[in-house]
């Protein structure tokens, strides 16, 4: 789409590739141009002179159209580059050594280059387009493929607009079939970002998951049509979502066949682009500042325009009005050559005459002195931004076609407009300072109506609301519903694009337009989603705004309670989100609803860490679930619900498991953006604290991949690879759990409002470095995020104080725990939660008060153990029993070490089993059992270096040295908790599959 303009033809001066148009028509043209307005001597000496050359004796009308061609064609544009150019060589060999190293190549694989990102800086008109240019033609000359965009200052409020520059032409050269598979599983998430049409109008990706996209169709790109120069002008003017796509993705040109080269305006780049100036200033290159010309570059191109008997005096004098600024020198210098001065000392008038016309009042003045339809047609175009369509500008300017063709001719010789680049009749502007100067110069209230004009003229067009929609943002509101509806499906098609940002800015104008008042819920509620990724605080405030509207359909209620429940929680006020979802429940009239929100304050109210009386609620939620059977969404959540209740509490785990089993019939969606995916994420987490985690890895696989699907790789995508994580850690693979965890927190840190991820993060990663032994990596992560010095309101689990308090064990600072673990008891005591595997505070404290207070870590560990042996999962017991046997000592310990190990090893918590091994091997050792202790000694250092528990390990080794055992080093291999590897075996062996299963 080329901004909202199309390509119907008009009457306009030929170029010199039109060369058939003859030289009398041109004349004819040029003589309705001159009669139609009241020049000043002034202002029209340059037509003047136009027409003394078309009509002077000698040449042929002909030869004479090519002579003006020359003038204002491609060539001059050529020649002005040129002279741009003049005392660039050291950025030029910049560009020529980077397109050099890009085209290196070592047995046909691409080497890792000292840069893949070339910026070049500096005020308008310091020849930074001319240098784009240069690159273009080099790499060109080189075979390589250029990909081009460049920002636009009309164009800021198109999301996307630079990406779809850069990446439209090569997919637009594909036909549909070749495009869909060359854009894989990522078509449905970026289409809208590239201007495709989305297959699902419902989806909208998160702005993670669309850059992740463009990520890779680039790297796709890249890599089929290498080697590539990717070339963007005035970066400064990018919409804010491709500058922020520039700005992640730039760091992989290095090690792709890609040449990034960005020109900007350091001034004028927008103090919200932090990520992209981060990038610049980080670089091994720094940006190349453009300096303005010398007195002696001035001259050079002076005397070119004007002869080479311009005076030294007369050169300086043009050095000092245009400040060596390249493009007001070669304007300045054709403006001279025009006047057909000599260069004398006695012509320094004229040269500021002259240089006053170039830029400013001195421009707005000329432009003026072309005439009232010229000047309309001018505002026009600077509204309506570039390329610029004559078609929309005459339609936008209220005029006809022939007063638009008389009027381009006149801004084409007044060197104003010029032909876009490409085919088709599309404008340019000759420079954006000129753009930027007529639009800053319509007066005010025209300059409405003309944004006004401008965005009806684009929706007739066809180019669809979009386009219209960044014109409406520049006009008032005036009570009309067609543009209010304009901007909603605007949004929404933003929405799609994952630019929530842009959708918020034309939903708040939609706002002041205002809506209908039966609209104005719907609206405010689209509001909200366009804010809930990027400020809930804004969010809340629109959806309790909407929520106050009178008479709102049932169902856009419940939405609007639901996302306000999410927002409200997520900006810590989850005490209020589960008031809120109780107060609708009770006037809810509709049973589905009702159920809906009885579900939204269970959810809200088991998160909350001050819930007021946890085991009431409980007791509700039980005789609910007990009544239902499962056969809608709604009742299925209420029994994952039950099943996550009953696992905190501690009941059977046949219980949980029933109930989990039960709320998965029929499924659980975790992009239900009207269920949210808690509920989805606790039933799956219910099964890995029942000892069933292979059945819980595969629903967070499943649910991350859904998740991917949709375009969700922000906080969903965090906070599913955390718990995942999470999953690991619990079996033993601490390798594999810190490696993900940590691609977790990177993530979460990236995103905004992703707090919550970064939480539950942070206490997994913790308690992975202590069960690796690298206690001070736990130390400097907590202290760079201060964790544990707040508490969240909201229930994350593992809880962070405990885990904490496992961290200062850890460090031996054991007082500092046992206050800490007494607190966390003390609070999970009042909810009635007591299931030592959701949090084993008991079993940390008796640890803690082992040589301080024995007979009470005794007590504590004993009364662990029988919570543990209530649930009945093999892996907490087995762990209750360890930490038991720890604080109790002697030979008596010797039989609660065994039967630790013997449940340990029917479960899959195979660190928590490499530990009990290497202290029943420990405590072996210590009675005299020396062959038995070696056993399990070195069962137990092999478990741990299975499991990547380094310290553990090393603590194994040291037993054995001192039993005067030799320590074995074993290789790190897959990791087997011996319950699995009994299992293997046993297929192996050939035994029957319903054996093994038995088993299993």
């Amino acid at each position: 789409m080329r901004n909202g303009q199309d390509g119907s033809d008009l009457p306009t001066f030929p170029s010199t590739s039109s060369m058939s148009v003859g030289a009398e028509d041109l004349l004819k043209q040029l003589d309705r141009v001159v009669d139609a307005q009241v020049p000043t001597q002034g202002a029209t000496e340059g037509l003047d002179e136009l027409r003394e050359w078309m009509s002077e004796e000698g040449p042929s009308p002909q030869e004479r159209f090519e002579r003006l061609s020359r003038f204002s064609g491609d060539q001059r544009l050529g020649t002005a580059r040129d002279c741009v150019l003049l005392e660039r060589h050291d950025e030029v060999r910049v560009i020529d050594e980077a397109l050099a190293e890009l085209g290196r190549t070592s047995a046909g694989v691409r080497r890792r280059r000292h840069t893949g990102l070339l910026a070049f800086t500096g005020p308008a008109g310091r020849g930074k387009t001319a240098l784009i240019a240069e690159a273009r033609a080099r790499a060109a000359a080189n075979g390589f493929t250029v990909f081009s965009g460049n920002g636009g200052e009309k164009e800021q409020a198109f999301a996307f607009h630079v990406v779809r520059q850069l990446m439209q032409p090569a997919l637009a050269a594909m036909d549909e079939a070749d495009r869909r598979d060359f854009l894989g599983s990522w078509y449905d998430i970026v289409a809208a970002a590239l201007g495709l049409r989305a297959p699902d109008p419902t989806r909208a990706p998160d702005p993670t998951g669309v850059r992740d996209g463009l990520d890779w169709v680039m790297t796709r790109l890249t890599v089929r049509e290498a080697p590539v120069v990717l070339l963007l002008d005035d970066v400064h003017w990018a919409d804010a979502e491709s500058l922020n796509w520039i700005a992640s993705f730039a760091s992989r040109a290095e090690d792709l066949p890609l040449l990034i080269v960005v020109t900007y305006r350091p001034d004028e780049l927008s103090s919200e682009a932090t990520t992209f100036r981060a990038l610049i200033e980080r670089h091994g290159n720094r940006p190349y500042t453009l300096e303005p010309l010398t007195p002696s570059g001035v001259a050079r191109i002076v005397r070119e325009k004007v002869g080479e008997g311009a005076e030294d005096v007369f050169c300086r004098e043009c050095w000092m009005v245009t400040g060596g600024n390249p493009f007001e020198v070669v304007e300045l210098a054709i403006r001279l050559r025009a006047q057909q001065v000599s260069g004398r000392q006695n012509e320094l008038t004229v040269i500021r005459d002259q240089a006053s016309a170039i830029r400013g009042s001195g421009l707005i003045e000329r432009l003026h002195g072309l005439g009232a339809v010229t000047l309309r047609f001018a505002w026009a175009t600077a509204v309506l931004g570039t390329p610029i369509s004559p078609d929309l500008a005459a339609t936008a300017a209220v005029i006809g076609s022939e007063d638009a063709a008389e009027a381009i001719g006149t801004l084409r010789a007044a060197r104003i407009l010029a032909d876009a680049p490409g085919q088709g009749s599309d404008l340019e502007f000759v420079h954006p300072l000129i753009a930027t100067t007529i639009y800053r110069s319509v007066p005010a209230a025209l300059r409405v109506a003309l944004h006004h004009f401008a965005a009806h003229a684009v929706l007739a067009a066809g180019f669809g609301p979009t386009a219209a929609a960044r014109h409406l943002l520049e006009v008032p509101g005036d009570g009309m519903p067609e543009a209010v509806e304009c901007l909603r499906e605007a949004a929404r098609e933003y929405l799609r694009a994952g630019a929530p940002e842009t959708a918020r800015r034309l939903l708040s104008r939609a706002l002041l337009e205002p809506p209908l008042p039966e609209d104005r819920a719907a609206l405010l509620h689209e509001l909200a989603c366009s804010t809930s990724l990027i400020d809930p605080t804004a969010t809340v405030s629109h959806l309790r705004a909407a929520l106050a509207e009178p008479e709102v359909d049932p169902d856009l209620r419940a939405s609007i309670v639901h996302r306000l429940t999410q927002a409200l929680a997520h900006t810590d006020q989850i005490a209020e989100a589960a008031t809120l979802a109780a107060d609708e429940a009770r006037q809810a009239t509709n049973p589905r609803i009702r159920l809906r929100m009885q579900a939204d304050h269970f959810v809200w109210s088991s998160l909350r860490a001050d819930e007021p009386d946890s085991p009431a609620r409980s007791r509700r939620l039980a005789r609910l679930a007990e009544r239902l059977t499962g056969r809608g969404l709604e009742e299925r959540y209420i029994l994952g619900l039950r099943a996550w209740d009953a696992m905190m509490r501690g009941e059977p785990r046949h219980t949980v498991l029933s109930y989990a089993e039960d709320a998965l019939r029929g499924g659980l969606s975790w992009t239900d953006e009207n269920r949210g995916f808690e509920v989805p994420v606790s039933v799956a987490l219910s099964f890995m604290y029942c000892d069933q985690p292979g059945k819980a890895e595969d629903l967070f696989a499943k649910g991350m991949a859904e998740c991917e699907g949709k375009g969700w790789r922000g906080s969903h995508l965090a906070l599913g690879q955390t718990l995942f994580a999470y999953i690991l850690y619990r079996r033993g693979r601490l390798t594999e759990a810190e490696e993900l965890v940590r691609e977790g927190l990177r993530i979460a840190d990236q995103v905004k409002g992703a707090v919550p991820a970064q939480w539950f993060a942070i206490g997994i990663l913790i308690q992975t470095l202590v069960a690796r032994g690298r206690t001070a990596d736990a130390r400097e992560l907590a202290d760079s995020y201060h964790f544990g010095e707040v508490v969240p309101n909201a229930v994350i689990y593992p809880d962070p104080r405990t885990v904490y308090a496992e961290l200062l064990l850890a460090e031996g600072r054991r007082p500092e725990a046992e206050h800490l673990l007494s607190s966390v008891g003390y609070w999970l005591e009042a909810r009635n939660w007591r299931n030592p595997t959701w949090c084993p505070w008991q079993l940390h404290l008796a640890s803690a008060l082992a040589s301080t207070a024995p007979d009470q870590a005794v007590r504590l560990a004993q009364e662990a153990v029988k919570r543990a042996r209530h649930f009945g999962a093999a892996s907490v017991i087995g762990q209750a029993l360890h930490t038991e046997a720890q604080v109790t000592g002697g030979p008596t310990a010797l039989d609660l070490y065994a039967e630790a190990v013997d449940h340990l090893e029917r479960s899959p918590a195979s660190y928590q089993l490499a530990r009990a091994l290497v202290g029943y091997g420990s405590a072996l050792s210590r009675n005299g059992q020396l062959q038995e202790a070696a056993d399990r000694l070195y069962q137990g250092l092999e478990a741990a270096v299975h499991c990547g528990a380094e310290a553990l390990a090393d603590h194994a080794r040291e037993e054995l040295s001192e039993a005067g055992l030799r320590p074995l080093r074993h290789a790190q291999r897959d990791t087997l908790t011996s319950h699995e590897r009994r299992v293997a075996d046993m297929t192996a062996k050939g035994h029957p599959a319903a054996v093994v299963a038995k088993q299993l």
